[in-house]
């Protein structure tokens, strides 16, 4: 029955995707700032979208053979990670002079994207949640239900950037002082540094 193919795709996807993280983080904080949200919010699920199918059709069973990509993945999100975690740290000690009205420096739509990307496939735990994961539970769906599988797992990843981008407003009063965004900076930068750690130990 469809329906129960697209309940599962849909569980399977919210409840992996539903976490503190890198790219959880940045969507966040864009919302925060009202920068190029809804790109950003469409980004990362057409991203899920293609990473989800992908590993529906049979992807998961190539990266599963192929130790260099997982390890030459880890390596590349090691350094994207602690890059990004570095500025944030860095945003975070000048933040108590920083204006967070209308005048704050705002980031292009081609750096806003850039970024997405970045945490999104630079991320070797995005590959083994949608593709690994997801697609490996979507790909002992009978055939005819797979794309059910995929439409609930992209159904769950929409309703979430979109909760976490556009619902990132509701806290908007909270972030007024340059002080709040101080507190959230840190909170990104020492994240990312953490994710970067725990990806390095992976690498010995």
């Amino acid at each position: 029955m469809p329906i129960s193919a697209f309940t599962t795709g849909f569980a399977v996807s919210a409840t992996l995707i539903i976490a503190i993280g890198a790219q959880n983080a940045f969507v966040l904080r864009q919302g925060l700032r009202s920068e190029h949200v809804l790109i950003i919010v469409a980004f990362c699920v057409l991203a899920d979208l293609l990473l989800i199918g992908a590993g529906v059709a049979g992807i998961a069973r190539v990266l599963g053979q192929a130790p260099h990509l997982t390890l030459a993945l880890t390596a590349a999100g090691t350094l994207f990670l602690a890059w990004y975690g570095i500025r944030a740290l860095s945003r975070a000690r000048t933040a108590s002079t920083m204006d967070v009205a209308e005048s704050t420096r705002r980031i292009s739509v081609r750096n806003a994207v850039a970024q997405a990307a970045g945490f999104t496939f630079l991320n070797p735990h995005v590959y083994l949640d949608t593709v690994l994961l997801i697609g490996s539970i979507g790909a002992r769906q009978p055939s005819d239900l797979r794309f059910w599988f995929v439409g609930g797992a992209a159904a769950a990843s929409g309703a979430w950037f979109s909760t976490l981008g556009f619902g990132a407003r509701l806290l908007r009063p909270v972030f007024r002082t340059p002080r709040a965004w101080q507190v959230l900076d840190t909170i990104i930068g020492l994240t990312m540094l953490a994710l970067a750690v725990s990806l390095l130990v992976k690498l010995y």
